[in-house]
Parts: C-alpha cells; structure tokens; sequence
C-alpha cells in the first residue's frame, strides 16, 4: 500500500501551500478541507501519516485525533499549531501525538518531520506483518506440539519432555521437528529468537 501524507486543515491557502511543498519533495498528499471529510474517507489500512491542523471550524484537531485513536488508527500524527496552541499540542503529544510543528512552519523542518512520521508508520507495519505472520504459523501447531514448544522453550531435554508429557522420547522427537518446521525455523534458539521478537 503507497504511504500519503493526509493533510487536514479547514485553510484553504495553507492546503495549497503545503501540498505543493510535499508532492514537489516527492511526498503524496492527499488534503481533506475538515475533520469531517477525513472520517469519511478513514479506513484501518490507510498507510503514511497525517498532518492535523489544531483549530477547525466543527470538530478540531484534538477533537479527530481523539477519534481516530478510539477507532485504533496507528498513522503518526503531526499537529500543526497557531502560537497559542502550544499547550493543547504538548497534551496532544502526551495523548500519542508524533509531535506539533508552529504555523507558519519551515519548510525543511516539516518536510524532515513527515519523512520521519512516514519511516515510522512504515517500521510499525513492517512490525505488524512480522507479528501477524507468527501467530498464523503458531495456528497451524496442535496441542500437543503446544506442549512440546513450551518445554523446549523453557530449555527442558527431550527425555525430560517425555517423562513430563508421559510420552515416548521417538514422538517427542516427532513433534519438536514438525513444530520447528512448521514455525520456519532450523533450532530452538531461532524459535525463541522469534518469539522473543513477537513479545
């Protein structure tokens, strides 16, 4: 999925301005005139990061940002503040908030700062997969290779995984290499390596 940066402000001057700064760094912008027509066009796998004008008419931006964080949305958030918003964007920050950038803002500094947002986005989801594509390989194990996993992680011998699960050390054997197969993984070291990863 190709990241954009969503731009959210009720100005039109400064949606043209900024827009043009990012698509002429490279950077997609999409720009919503309100909190409102953003929510509209939300869903959980928009990638990139939004830029989220503090003071609108109807909804503000701590206002959507509140929203959007009920509803899980992950995409970092760039506040753009007036000089007096100051305090409600360092609140905004405590919230989750990637940080606030003070309109009139330089140009280079906002562009550094979406760059960063978008890697960050990009890191989480890379994250997510990783996680997601482990719990869909620990589906595949049955109990009893369940079992055997929590012994092996917990660094018990063969013999003593028999003797604890009252089977023979042959189907010990058996399953250990069906689950590590299973997982994609060649020892018990790289399996606890992956989960520890996951964790």
């Amino acid at each position: 999925m190709s990241q954009h940066a969503y731009l959210i402000d009720d100005d039109e001057a400064i949606r043209d301005s900024l827009s043009w700064l990012l698509q002429s760094r490279g950077i997609n912008c999409l720009a919503y005139a309100s909190a409102e027509s953003f929510l509209k066009a939300w869903n959980a796998s928009l990638a990139g990061c939004i830029l989220l004008d503090i003071r609108m008419h109807e909804m503000s931006g701590p206002e959507l940002f509140e929203l959007l964080c009920q509803r899980g949305c992950k995409l970092p958030v760039i506040f753009l503040t007036g000089h007096g918003d100051v305090p409600m964007a360092v609140s905004a920050l405590k919230n989750g908030a990637f940080d606030f950038v003070e309109k009139p803002c330089n140009d280079n500094e906002l562009v550094t700062r979406v760059i960063e947002a978008l890697k960050l986005d990009e890191r989480q989801r890379t994250e997510a997969t990783s996680a997601d594509s482990v719990n869909a390989r620990l589906g595949t194990l049955t109990t009893r290779e369940r079992q055997v996993m929590d012994l092996v992680l917990a660094g018990k011998l063969n013999k003593v995984i028999a003797d604890d699960l009252q089977i023979s050390m042959r189907t010990v054997e058996v399953h250990r290499s069906n689950l590590l197969e299973k997982m994609g993984v060649r020892t018990a070291i790289e399996l606890a390596q992956m989960l520890g990863a996951k964790r």
